[in-house]
């Protein structure tokens, strides 16, 4: 298949493009560095473009037997009104440029990124691909990220919006973020530590993609997250007990607040979010449980 990737040089990417170029896949990646950071290989394609504009990157797109979007600028970040813009946009204006330089008529696969954040603040509630958005920030840009996607499915596509969760993986993602505070003895829960964690392995997360790009009966929302979701201060926990470190130092609410502002409002949240699209379609999990996956990332 001749396969074009947004965003395809970030944790997520890179590790997606190295799997679909060693099943022999013709890899077209559109990134915004000057230069490619994967490694050369003859079945690869680099494009350095900024994607919210449109722009001559757009010519690859009409060719392509399939396109996945994973652009998005990171939320790890102070959310000033400006960031929160660049957040916004990285997302939406690059998926509809994307799906603009479709043609009118096309047999394509569009597999598209969101995220667990459209549920907004979950609660105890168990949220799958038929609950409702929420009403934060994040579940604003969820809603309008997938209804940009989902334009493609006029002109022919086959749309899959794919929900991730927090990617978990050696390397990169959020273990690289998380594990320095425990290595340094003050890792701990976010707030009460009660709030849901919907993780995902990035295997998992490879795996479902995969999948889901030959699985032409598949079609719009899929959660990727792990069948087997946890709260925040049981993720904390196997992490600390993973790296051989405490993980009783929690992080009061009220300075991830004050430090964070908004942002850190958001990781006070969670939700209890179930993959039952991707395992009803028959998609079997590779790291169902937390205590595996930590064990293959960190060993141990």
């Amino acid at each position: 298949m001749k396969i074009l990737l947004t965003g395809g040089t970030g944790f997520v990417g890179s590790a997606l493009s190295q799997r679909l170029l060693e099943m022999g896949h013709e890899v077209t990646v559109i990134g915004s560095s000057s230069r490619c950071r994967l490694s050369a290989h003859p079945q690869l394609t680099y494009v350095s473009a900024d994607t919210t504009r449109p722009g001559d990157w757009q010519q690859r797109v009409p060719e392509q037997d399939a396109l996945i979007n994973l652009t998005g600028r990171s939320i790890f970040n102070l959310w000033t009104e400006n960031y929160k813009k660049s957040i916004y946009d990285s997302r939406i204006l690059t998926t509809r440029n994307l799906v603009a330089a479709l043609p009118a008529t096309t047999e394509a696969v569009l597999l598209s990124t969101s995220a667990a954040g459209f549920y907004g603040d979950g609660g105890e509630t168990e949220k799958t691909e038929t609950s409702g958005p929420g009403s934060d920030f994040l579940a604003q840009v969820c809603r309008d990220w997938e209804a940009e996607a989902n334009k493609a499915s006029s002109k022919g596509a086959r749309v899959v919006l794919m929900r991730f969760g927090v990617v978990l993986g050696k390397g990169g993602g959020a273990i690289a973020t998380m594990k320095t505070p425990f290595q340094f003895g003050l890792g701990g829960p976010i707030g009460s530590g009660r709030q849901w964690f919907p993780w995902i392995h990035i295997d998992d997360l490879v795996g479902a993609i995969l999948f889901l790009l030959t699985a032409e009966e598949c079609r719009g929302p899929f959660n990727f997250t792990a069948p087997q979701p946890v709260r925040q201060k049981e993720f904390a926990r196997q992490l600390g007990a993973a790296l051989h470190r405490p993980a009783f130092l929690p992080t009061p609410a009220f300075v991830m607040k004050l430090a964070l502002g908004e942002f850190g409002r958001s990781l006070l949240q969670g939700q209890k979010v179930m993959p039952h699209a991707l395992t009803e379609s028959g998609y079997l999990f590779t790291y169902p449980d937390l205590q595996a996956a930590l064990r293959e990332i960190i060993g141990g």
